[in-house]
């Protein structure tokens, strides 16, 4: 049985699963099949890979805590179709990859030693080609395990990382520094030919090495790649704002104008560097001035929308988790509005909170309006 806060989370997060494809749950995800959601779990790993990004640049971390939820919700949808078909739950994927990486890591859970993180990969690959023989007779191959639906320049990379476990690697970078050299001479003879089909051959190659090269810098080729990506794109839009300033009409600049500003957008990069990591803070408490502070109130009605009231020199503190709102009296400061996202149905708060004596209508777009007496406004959304 799940224990703590993680396996009470869980439980809940499968049972609103439940609720949602049970007779008279929601139209749309009752509708949902494996096919279906297929989209919806490529994008959901896509936008925590754009929330990493952000992270790693100094970003906050709240928003990738809210898209690994996205993710995590469609694994528990797709364990849900298969709990339906009684092929397997969710708490079936928990223990079977539990297993999975306490057999693979013999030298933290058994005996094995290694030297380093090479030995531990190496370990890797044997383990896993013992795990192939087992089921199938058969060690199959080094290779296997790297999704052909995979973005090409991630499985290129993938692929001679499969391939250097077993030894079968450019013992240093230099090797794959002169590999790309021969590529890139292939490449410029395939376009000297014009050969349609040996360019294609020779482009690939070279892009290959690439994800070689990348791998041996550890430097991974989606990561570079993407920073790239963004950087024209930067550059690209300050180039279109200056032409606007200039007044020249959206495509009739000359390909001299847009590189003296792209020059200049690189110049003003170089000049202010992005920060490598930026300093980050866990907010404690938020402050708002409100007329009144009506604590009375808020003891009734804070605790059912998940926050603990306190009542400190005159100021309601609103907590929920490591954060705080606090409601500073002013006198006769304008009312706030304030949004409050909930985990849970608004309409189902509706009738507790008019219990509680708040101020509560229901509006069309699903949003719970909460009104305390001193004329705060709480706007509360699922």
């Amino acid at each position: 049985m799940a224990t703590g806060r993680t396996g009470e989370e869980m439980e809940g997060l499968e049972q609103i699963m439940d609720r949602l494809r049970a007779e008279g749950g929601c139209p749309w995800d009752r509708e949902q099949d494996l096919g279906s959601l297929r989209p919806y779990l490529v994008e959901e790993a896509y936008e925590v890979l754009e929330e990493m990004d952000r992270v790693v640049e100094g970003g906050p971390w709240r928003p990738f805590c809210d898209e690994l939820g996205d993710l995590l919700f469609q694994i528990v949808f797709h364990a849900q179709l298969a709990k339906e078909r009684g092929q397997f739950r969710l708490a079936d994927v928990a223990a079977a990859i539990s297993e999975k990486i306490v057999r693979r890591h013999p030298h933290v859970f058994g005996d094995t030693e290694v030297r380093g993180a090479d030995d531990v990969l190496r370990n890797w690959a044997r383990l896993k080609a013992e795990e192939r023989r087992r089921k199938t007779g058969s060690e199959g191959s080094a290779l296997e395990g790297v999704p052909a639906s995979a973005p090409a320049l991630l499985r290129a990379e993938r692929l001679t990382e499969k391939a250097s476990r077993v030894g079968f690697d450019w013992p240093d970078v230099s090797g794959v520094r002169q590999k790309l050299g021969e590529e890139l001479a292939e490449l410029d003879r395939a376009l000297a030919s014009k050969d349609g089909e040996a360019l294609v051959h020779e482009l690939g190659d070279v892009l290959f090495t690439l994800a070689n090269l990348a791998r041996h810098l550890g430097t991974p080729a989606e990561d570079a790649l993407r920073a790239a990506n963004r950087r024209f794109t930067e550059r690209f839009q300050a180039v279109e704002r200056g032409l606007r300033e200039r007044g020249i009409p959206f495509g009739q600049a000359s390909l001299a104008e847009m590189d003296a500003l792209w020059e200049a957008a690189k110049a003003g990069e170089a000049a202010v560097p992005r920060p490598r990591r930026l300093p980050s803070a866990a907010v404690a408490e938020v402050r708002v001035a409100v007329p009144a502070a009506a604590p009375e109130f808020w003891a009734r009605v804070g605790p059912l929308l998940g926050f603990s009231v306190s009542v400190e020199g005159g100021a309601v503190r609103l907590a929920a988790g490591a954060t705080a709102l606090t409601l500073m009296p002013a006198g006769g400061s304008t009312p706030p509005e304030l949004e409050v996202r909930l985990a849970t149905d608004v309409a189902a708060l509706v009738s507790p909170l008019r219990a509680a004596g708040g101020a509560v209508e229901l509006v069309g777009d699903g949003t719970c309006v909460l009104r305390d007496p001193s004329g705060v406004v709480v706007r509360c959304r699922t």
